[in-house]
Order: structure tokens, then C-alpha cells, then sequence
């Protein structure tokens, strides 16, 4: 393996030369930092991260912990983290966890052994008072997707109870009355702040869900088909359902329709995320737009500024979800038995 000392034998130059090429410093001519790239390109040597850190006191990566990396939602939330790191020249680090505390805490730990002091966290299980300490002892940490008020300017967030209420608002809008729910299992805040949001929303028009109609199982596509199954198998009539996510929804359309149901004419579907799919989804799915990208690239830029100075001043740090209405919801038909 290629040493700086080799580059610096080979290039002619001092070690110091060599470092300050390495890390864009000023006081090198163009003709010896040319000539110190081709040495470090001919001969294969990659700056070690590490090294450069505790020269420079400035670590050039950026972590972000996240549950999973298959799932559309965590990926575009990994792309916009990534995107700042790319603009700023750092490198990503990445390390997922389950939602469990003890894999978020390991993910946590193996940034900061690699020296890691800004990253974008997303933790469902670690208590606040942990993710407190933590950010005492971390200065460029981001938590997304949670409000813990005594970070409050450390927490990119959306209002998940406000979009629980949109959805109530869309269906309303379009005459149901006889909503059903598809909810996650997952035991963490968000399906229960959505469902609150929603719920509430339809008890200001007077109009409440029958509790047989609202399932929960696997935030999944798989988990979708199987809550659908559970609600035809209640032989309770309903003509519209809110869905805790986008996967959770297609796959409910694939059961109803599988089982004769036509959606929006019978059966009006509106799902929470926004992903990909839901645009290339048939029919085109109704849904909440969840602005992860963009939250993820201000979380990251946060967690630079931060790094920098702990007591930087922030703002406009909740996200509110907005309506994109498409072709899986429609004015109330008629119900199916």
C-alpha cells in the first residue's frame, strides 16, 4: 500500500508539500501540485480519512444512520444527505439500524469511531434523554424525522398529525363517510400521530371510524395486501381507506381489485409518503407529500453548521406535508358490499 512518503520520494517533494496538495492548501505552486497528483494517481495513494482528520482537526465525511436502505423512502433521505456531501466534497458514511435501540445506539457508535461529528440521525428508540446526551457530546448531530423540544434546533421534522388531518380533509372533501384505516404495527410515533390527525380531523364534521375497520400490520407492500384481506374479511362497507404509506397502499389496491373492486370508483385509496411508485402506480395513487429529500439536505447542511457552532441560530425546521391528489381517490360512488 502507497505511503505520503512514497508520493513524497517519488514526486521529490517535501512531506509538508505533499499534505498541503492533499488537503488543497495554499503556498504550492501549479506545476508541483500537478506533479504530486500524477505521483499520487500513477501510484495508487488514497488519503487516509482518519489521518487527515487529526492533522487538519476537520473530519470530511458526513454519517447518516437510518433503519433500512431496500425501503424508497430511507434511500431518497440517504440521496439528500448524500447530495450536500457531494456539493461540500466530503464523504458519506452510512449506518442502518433496525428500529430497535441497541442497533440505533451500535449505528451511532460505529460513525463516531470513525471519527465521524456530523451526522443525520434518524432514531425511533433511543429515549431523549440518550439522544440528549448524545448531542452534548456530538456537535454536529441532526436528528430527522423526531422533535424532541430541548433539541428543538437540531430536529428536522414533519407535522405528521397535520397530514393525518389532510387526508381527512381530501375524503371529506369527496363525500366519504365510511372510511377505513390501514395503520402500521410499527411501534413508534408516527402511524399513531397520523391516525390521531385523521381521526380528529373527521370528529370536527361529526363523522367517526368504526373501530373494526382500522388494521395495522407491516409498513410493507406485503403488509398492505394482508390488511386489505383483514378489512373485505370484516363484511363492513366502507368507499374509502387512508393508508399509513405509499407500500402499504399499492398493496391494498392490488388486493381490492384482486377481490373485484374498482379503484377510485368503488373504493377511493389515499396513501402518505409521495415515493416514486406512487406516480408510476395504476391507478396513480392519491398521497401526502413527504419532503424527505429536501428535509435531509437541510438536516445535513444543519449538521455542518453545528460542527462549526453549537449555538447556531436555526429556524423553520418542521415540514408540513401538502396534498398530491391523483387518480386513486374519487368523489363518492357508491359502496361495495
Amino acid at each position: 500500500m502507497s505511503t505520503i512518503k512514497d508520493v513524497a520520494r517519488i514526486a521529490e517533494v517535501s512531506l509538508a508539500t505533499v499534505s498541503r496538495v492533499v488537503n488543497n492548501g495554499p503556498k504550492v505552486g501549479q506545476k508541483t501540485r500537478e506533479k504530486v497528483l500524477k505521483v499520487m494517481a500513477d501510484i495508487g495513494y488514497t488519503p487516509n480519512a482518519n489521518a487527515r482528520a487529526l492533522v487538519t482537526k476537520k473530519n470530511m465525511t458526513i454519517g447518516v444512520v437510518l433503519p433500512d436502505l431496500t425501503e424508497p423512502f430511507f434511500a431518497s433521505l440517504a440521496h439528500g444527505v448524500e447530495q450536500i456531501a457531494r456539493d461540500k466534497k466530503m464523504q458519506l458514511l452510512l449506518s442502518t439500524s433496525l428500529v430497535d435501540a441497541q442497533s440505533e445506539r451500535q449505528a451511532i457508535n460505529l460513525l463516531r469511531e470513525r471519527r465521524c461529528d456530523v451526522m443525520v440521525v434518524q432514531s425511533k428508540k433511543l429515549t431523549d434523554e440518550e439522544l440528549i446526551q448524545l448531542a452534548a457530546q456530538i456537535s454536529g448531530l441532526v436528528i430527522i424525522n423526531r422533535y424532541i423540544e430541548p433539541l428543538a434546533n437540531r430536529c428536522i421534522w414533519l407535522d405528521n398529525l397535520q397530514g393525518g388531518r389532510l387526508a381527512a380533509q381530501h375524503l371529506l372533501s369527496l363525500n366519504h363517510q365510511h372510511i377505513a384505516c390501514i395503520s402500521s404495527r410499527v411501534d413508534i410515533d408516527d402511524p399513531q400521530q397520523r391516525l390521531s390527525g385523521f381521526t380528529q380531523e373527521l370528529a370536527t364534521k361529526g363523522c367517526t371510524i368504526n373501530p373494526e375497520l382500522i388494521v395495522s400490520t407491516a409498513p410493507t407492500l406485503q403488509g398492505g395486501e394482508l390488511a386489505a384481506q383483514q378489512l373485505l374479511a370484516k363484511r363492513i362497507p366502507f368507499s374509502a381507506v387512508f393508508v399509513y404509506n405509499d407500500a402499504m397502499a399499492i398493496g391494498a389496491i392490488s388486493t381490492l381489485e384482486d377481490n373485484g373492486y374498482r379503484v377510485p370508483q368503488d373504493i377511493s385509496v389515499i396513501g402518505f409518503d409521495d415515493v416514486l411508485l406512487a406516480r408510476y402506480a395504476r391507478p396513480k395513487l392519491t398521497t401526502l407529500n413527504y419532503p424527505i429529500e429536501k428535509m435531509a439536505k437541510r438536516a445535513a447542511l444543519l449538521a455542518l453548521t453545528l460542527a462549526e457552532d453549537a449555538c447556531a441560530s436555526t429556524n423553520d425546521l418542521k415540514y408540513i406535508p401538502t396534498l398530491v391528489a391523483r387518480e386513486s381517490t374519487q368523489s363518492l360512488n357508491k359502496i361495495r358490499k
